[in-house]
This record gives C-alpha cells, structure tokens and sequence, in this order.
C-alpha cells in the first residue's frame, strides 16, 4: 500500500503541483500519525501539531492551539462598515494557495464532519481549494472495530462530483488519507 493515500477532485483535473508537496509533508509524519495498522489515539489536534512545522514550511497558517489568538479564522461574511461577521476557525490556511485544511480524527471521523467541512469550507471567500485529512481506520479504543473514514469521504466525494447535482465552488478538494 502506498502512504498516504490521496485523490485529487474533480478527477479530470491535473493535481496542482502543491498538492504533491501536501501530501508529502503527511509521508514524513507517517510513523507518528498513520491510522493503517494500529490504533494511534490521537485527535485531529495532535495530528495536526505533528503536521505543522511541514505545513508551515510550504505557507500555511496553522492553528496552534483553543485560544483565540492561536486559531486560523477566516471570514464568510461581511456586516456593516466592512467589518467580518461570520467568520470560520479551520486548522490551516495558505493565502497565496488559497487552500484550507481541515484535519480530521476520533469523533470528527465518525460523526460525519467531512461533511461540515466541506459546506463550511465552500462558504470561505477565499478558498479555492479544500485539503481534507482523513484517517484510514478510526478506532474508538483499541479492540474496537474500525471505521473508515478515508474510503467513507472517497466514496462521498465520488458521488458528489459524478453525479453533478451539487455544484462546488472550489478549483479542487485534496483528499488524503492517513
């Protein structure tokens, strides 16, 4: 099996060449963070921290922990004067790419939150694209059964740009399963 596993959407659009670059800097966290042969424990929080010196080296904004000042927002919507008023935290952001990172584990893997992410990252005005981590196997506790919540956000993702009835605003969404 090759590490990590990533899909690029929509499927005929070549990668852009960060998009390589992204899924490299998981490669070289792999023995910290992969989710293929054993139960890591870790939330989308430690994950993430593992992530960041690599993020950061290729531009992004990383959320650095809960406090206000530590976290990555970004606006959705503008009120009166000009100022934001609906606002996002998510875990990463590159500017110049325009590409949001949402990192997930744990309970996000199992409750579905690659959905929240993906209608809340569609409505950032300034993302292009959406890179979206998901671990391979989620486990509750070590002898628990796995959930898959890489191959779950594939097959959604697949639906979503094959059958073309929701439409999405971003140039592409980065898939990667850890």
């Amino acid at each position: 099996m090759i590490y990590p596993a990533w899909k690029f959407y929509p499927l005929n659009a070549k990668p852009p060449e960060w998009a390589e670059e992204v899924v490299n800097t998981v490669n070289r966290c792999e023995l910290a963070i992969s989710t293929v042969a054993a139960h890591t424990g870790l939330s989308s929080d430690a994950v993430l921290e593992h992530l960041r010196p690599g993020l950061e080296a290729l531009g992004f904004e990383v959320e650095s922990g809960k406090g206000a000042s530590q976290k990555v927002r970004r606006t959705v919507l503008y009120g009166e004067n000009g100022r934001p008023e609906v606002n996002y935290d998510i875990d990463a952001f590159n500017d110049y790419l325009g590409a949001a990172v949402e990192v997930e584990a744990g309970r996000g893997a199992a409750n579905n939150a690659d959905y929240r992410d993906i209608v809340r990252t569609s409505l950032i005005l300034d993302a292009k694209f959406l890179v979206l981590m998901q671990p391979f196997a989620y486990r509750s506790n070590a002898t628990a059964t796995p959930m898959h919540a890489y191959s779950n956000s594939r097959d959604q993702l697949d639906a979503i740009y094959a059958s073309r009835r929701l439409a999405l605003p971003f140039e592409g969404i980065l898939l990667i399963g850890y």
